[in-house]
């Protein structure tokens, strides 16, 4: 059996209650194509995105990761770093989010960059 680091036990951690609430999540790649600095766990809950940069001790995110923290935010999503002093707490993280969101018609094609 392998040992598995702070880091990942902070990831399961938040997985399991995120499967509880019945979030979407994904680990995103972030090698070859993938973006740098992105968050460990992004996902939607209840219409709203969510990222988790997850740390363990004293770790800290890089200042690219905190720069996309922020970008998160800015766009309205919720973003925040989680580690042993707050990953029993996800449930309280996304509980800012409207129980019953409002569904948008969108009657115009959407575009992408």
């Amino acid at each position: 059996m392998m040992v598995m680091t702070p880091e990942a036990k902070v990831k399961r951690r938040v997985t399991e209650q995120l499967r509880q609430l019945g979030a979407y999540y994904f680990y995103p790649v972030t090698g070859g194509y993938g973006r740098s600095g992105v968050p460990d766990i992004v996902g939607c809950y209840r219409g709203n995105f969510f990222a988790f940069e997850c740390k363990a001790g004293k770790n800290k995110p890089t200042a690219l990761q905190d720069k996309n923290l922020s970008d998160i935010k800015v766009a309205g999503g919720i973003a925040c770093v989680v580690n042993e002093d707050n990953m029993m707490g996800i449930e309280n993280i996304l509980k800012g989010i409207d129980p019953e969101p409002e569904q948008i018609e969108m009657d115009f094609p959407v575009q992408y960059e």
